[in-house]
């Protein structure tokens, strides 16, 4: 059982840092120039972040508290990738799912004719900001998951 605990563990990372990815290089290469190319941006990027970000996000967190909980990995990586997956979750949850039908909503609205709004400009470059504020959580996560670092503590028992 927990050999397939940790195989679901690395394919929710997959499917959370893959759709992460994603999102970074579809705006990097398309952008939001206009209405139409804003439209299928935003459009991707939320049908993504349902299928893979907010899953794999899920997925990850519930393994590892079953490991927390149910295996008793209770060493402090652990709870530092805990702490970290919290920001994650909280961030995605409480500020970055709520924007997306926003923008998308206001890139079909400028996808007839009209220029992209300054609202949506603004929105736009509040979700970078916000996204960029989960770089160090994932890094932390990430490395706290991989290395299982002996920390504090734990290094001279």
């Amino acid at each position: 059982m927990r050999k397939t605990l940790d195989f679901v563990n690395e394919i929710a990372g997959i499917m959370y840092v893959g759709g992460i990815l994603s999102h970074i290089v579809i705006g990097a290469v398309l952008g939001s120039p206009d209405g139409q190319t804003a439209l299928n941006v935003y459009t991707y990027k939320e049908l993504s972040a349902y299928i893979l970000i907010l899953p794999g996000l899920a997925l990850k967190l519930a393994c590892d508290l079953t490991l927390f909980y149910g295996y008793g990995v209770r060493d402090h990586w652990m709870k530092i990738k805990l702490g970290a997956q919290v920001l994650l979750a909280i961030n995605a949850f409480v500020f970055l799912v709520p924007m997306m039908p926003e923008l998308r909503a206001m890139a079909a609205a400028a996808a007839a004719s009209a220029p992209l709004p300054q609202a949506f400009h603004d929105l736009e470059a509040t979700e970078a900001l916000i996204g960029q504020t989960n770089v160090l959580p994932l890094l932390t996560e990430l490395i706290m998951g991989a290395f299982k670092p002996k920390l504090f503590g734990e290094r001279r028992v």
